[in-house]
């Protein structure tokens, strides 16, 4: 299995933080030298390691922000 490459770009949002440490967070994230997407998972207090999560493109990402404020 190919190593995953990833460099946050810009942190955005830290949504929560569990008893271990570990941040929910909201961030631009590059993946495998990709363009940086928005993306929504947990993160070791060092971000070395990662939970299950969700990335967005930017167009996806603009259409939660509409449908979230029409709430």
């Amino acid at each position: 299995m190919a190593e995953l490459k990833f460099e946050i770009e810009e942190s955005l949002i830290v949504l929560s933080e569990n008893e271990k440490g570990w941040t929910k967070e909201l961030n631009r994230v590059s993946w495998n030298g990709a363009p940086a997407k928005y993306d929504i998972r947990s993160w070791s207090p060092d971000h070395t390691k990662m939970g299950k999560g969700i990335t967005l493109t930017n167009e996806e990402f603009q259409v939660l922000l509409q449908e979230l404020g029409n709430k």
